[in-house]
């Protein structure tokens, strides 16, 4: 089994993102390898919350210039985590 902390990379804070979290969802950039199971697994268990639904994408790397140098991004997969009602929120924003 992996590691929870292994499987989610860290919290997708956006525009968008935060409309979603007055829904209950909350974006996480994952490890691509990584599936529903396990991400569902890794955030009850880090979070500590009950987790409802999850929707996941694969996102390809933008291409990028340097100059006259070319390259692409990563590619990374995000989740949208959908929680239960009677789970507490995340906070992301403390101190």
């Amino acid at each position: 089994m992996k590691d929870p902390r292994d499987v989610i990379r860290r919290p997708v804070i956006t525009e968008h993102s935060s409309d979603l979290m007055a829904e209950k969802k909350y974006t996480f950039e994952v490890n691509p390898k990584s599936n529903k199971t396990e991400i569902k697994n890794a955030v009850e268990v880090v979070f500590d919350v009950k987790v409802e639904n999850i929707n996941t994408m694969n996102v390809k790397g933008k291409f990028k210039r340097m100059g006259r140098y070319g390259g692409y991004r990563p590619d990374r997969k995000k989740a949208i985590v959908q929680l239960s009602e009677d789970s507490k929120e995340l906070d992301f924003f403390e101190g």
